[in-house]
């Protein structure tokens, strides 16, 4: 609770706003419905810039739910008050703008070298045109065991590029098979946090956790390929302009540079093993970070295996590997590395503000109570713990927007629940896998993951909802669905 240090304890928090006509629990389900409501109103009918509107509906729903200006600003002064949108913004900021940052560095060397367009072409060549969406696909779940979804959407994006670039169609009838094996993995499987947690509290196994995380997450990502392949020839987005002005500027740079030097280009076709030793060293050296963690003790090994697989060093070292193997020892200069790197990253403003904002208003939700009086609704009302977890989850993840933060309240609301009644490891991993498959339910303007799809592929707000919110919630629906029949016979 993000109150001062001086305030006396006997003094009941949030008191106020709309709680002064509608008390507790009521009020805080009211505010929440009002709020989301309000920011969507906002986006898509009066179409508010997204940064501003998140940033004045999450000032409103915690002045409605009684928090105090100290509580949502802190002070002037120097005090023990937390501002909480300062906390909602750092927080998701101070993860995420650096892999933004490096991620699409390392993204536009790989599509001004040709490197993401030499890889796009293999995967088409080898699927075969028709099947190039499945190519996507596969690509995320693969590349997505080992990485995290925002990291993924950042390496893998320029790919989308080419490949839309290539057949001419849109952008999303690849971005979102890719986007739906980045979102299975992320949600299903270790060693992503969520699962991992589950796993912990309740007890079970990660053996277990795998095992149904392939069993569920593999028929669900078939299902969510199903819709992308329907909503990706109904939707025409072409490859986001202000990418292709980045992609231009850069080449234009690199060229010019050359010219006024007098150097004859002497680039030669990007080899696809250099592009795949590129992406590829980001990806290992992360899962061998992540499985050092759970399966060695700790030791200096560990850390300097967990030190290298950290996604900012991972990133930082694939970053330098494509500058040296896709651009100086092809001729460019350091000059025009810099201005490539440098060209790349001015889309990116406007993605990091949205993507933070929408932290302030999950930060808001959260240390509102919000979250907490939503799942104490569904908390007593009798029904099969399996569809309670997945509800439960479904909530929170609707109200606050992070996929992990709903998985890991939802598991500590639920263990109490199937605690005495003998259920066996493999029953206990499909009710982390439905906790999981409501984490990913209907993701919309709360999510930072949603902005990130909206913005890094160029898709409007409306029809980001229609794709990619439609989608999540067909990989969650389809995941309940399968972990609740193998429910009935485990």
């Amino acid at each position: 609770m993000f109150l001062a240090a001086d305030a006396p304890p006997e003094t009941p928090p949030h008191t106020g706003g709309l709680l002064l006509l509608i008390d507790g629990t009521a009020g805080l389900l009211t505010i929440a419905a009002l709020g989301i409501a309000l920011l969507l109103l906002l986006i898509i009918k009066v179409r508010l810039q997204p940064f501003v509107a998140l940033l004045g509906v999450s000032i409103a729903v915690g002045l409605g739910a009684g928090l105090s200006v100290t509580e949502l600003f802190g002070t002037v002064q120097k005090s023990a008050a937390v501002s909480m949108i300062e906390t909602g913004m750092g927080g998701i900021l101070g993860h995420v703008a650096i892999i933004i940052g490096l991620g699409t560095m390392l993204g536009a060397i790989l599509e001004v070298s040709g490197g993401a367009e030499v890889l796009s072409t293999r995967l088409l060549n080898l699927f075969g045109e028709k099947r190039a969406p499945l190519a996507m696909g596969v690509t995320g779940v693969v590349f997505g065991i080992p990485v995290f979804f925002d990291v993924g959407i950042f390496v893998l994006a320029p790919i989308v590029y080419a490949a839309a670039k290539r057949s001419g169609k849109s952008v999303v009838l690849y971005a979102m098979p890719l986007l739906a094996g980045l979102s299975m993995t992320h949600a299903f499987l270790p060693p992503h946090p969520g699962p991992v947690a589950a796993a912990g509290l309740f007890g079970v196994d990660l053996g277990w956790v795998i095992l149904m995380g392939i069993v569920v997450g593999v028929p669900s990502v078939i299902a969510a390929w199903v819709y992308a392949a329907w909503i990706g020839k109904r939707l025409f987005v072409e490859v986001p302009q202000d990418m292709v002005e980045a992609a231009a500027e850069a080449k234009a740079a690199v060229a010019a540079e050359q010219a006024a030097s007098g150097t004859a280009p002497r680039e030669r076709p990007v080899a696809l093993g250099t592009v795949l030793a590129i992406i590829g060293t980001p990806l290992v050296l992360i899962l061998l970070a992540t499985f050092s963690s759970i399966a060695l003790d700790p030791s200096t090994g560990r850390s300097v295996i967990e030190f290298f697989g950290h996604p900012f060093v991972a990133l930082t070292i694939a970053l330098l590997l494509a500058y040296y193997l896709l651009g100086l020892r092809r001729g460019w200069s350091r000059g025009s590395l810099e201005r490539v790197s440098t060209a790349s990253l001015k889309p990116v403003g406007n993605i990091l503000l949205v993507v933070g904002a929408g932290g302030v208003f999950g930060a808001v939700l959260k240390g509102s109570g919000i979250a907490d009086a939503l799942a104490d609704t569904f908390n007593d009302v009798g029904l099969p713990v399996i569809l309670l977890a997945w509800l439960i989850s479904v909530v929170l993840r609707v109200a606050q927007g992070s996929a992990t933060v709903a998985i890991v309240t939802t598991a500590g609301i639920v263990v109490p629940l199937v605690e005495g009644h003998g259920y066996s490891q493999a029953h206990l991993a499909l009710v982390i896998m439905a906790i999981s498959a409501g984490s990913i339910f209907a993701s919309h303007v709360n999510d930072g993951g949603f902005w990130m799809v909206a913005k890094y592929f160029g898709i409007s707000e409306r029809d980001t909802l229609k794709s990619w919110t439609v989608l999540e919630t067909v990989l969650s629906v389809a995941g309940f669905v399968v972990a609740a029949l193998l429910s009935l016979v485990i």
